[in-house]
């Protein structure tokens, strides 16, 4: 299936690229390889502030986590121009905003780790690190990086 076919089956648009926060590129091409630079999540259009353990639970992490990943998929596109050039979503790393005693960091990136098998296929499976970190850029509870390759 033609992987737009399925974003639309899904319900969602590509969201365009978001503008750097700070002295970065929002994605970087060499070779086969597409790093995407680490997203935060958002809801409404603002920052998803909070702290999972703190406030957030697993649930809601979930869906922020398949939030920055609708945004990640928004770059990739950019980055690509066709995400059915994308051979295959090499990896992602997860930054979650938790509290010390919080350990389901792993639990809350399968929404972004879900989203890239519902859209690829098997081309979605992938590596993956989830990491529970102290804070995040402007209090966000999520933040992705991505590395995809592509034809």
């Amino acid at each position: 299936m033609n992987v737009y076919d399925k974003i639309k089956q899904l319900g969602f648009e590509l969201p365009p690229v978001a503008v750097p926060a700070a002295a970065y590129v929002p994605f970087m091409r060499t070779g086969n390889l597409v790093f995407l630079s680490g997203h935060i999540a958002k809801k409404d259009g603002k920052v998803w502030a909070g702290q999972l353990g703190g406030g957030i639970g697993t649930e809601e992490g979930q869906q922020a986590a398949r939030a920055v990943g609708i945004d990640l998929l928004g770059t990739l596109h950019a980055a690509v121009g066709d995400l059915n050039k994308v051979r295959r979503i090499v990896k992602l790393m997860s930054l979650v905003n938790s509290t010390p005693t919080y350990t389901e960091q792993h639990l809350v990136t399968n929404g972004a780790s879900q989203l890239m098998a519902e859209v690829f296929g098997d081309k979605g499976a992938h590596a993956r690190s989830a990491f529970g970190v102290a804070q995040l850029p402007m209090g966000a509870c999520v933040e992705i990086e991505l590395i995809a390759e592509v034809e």
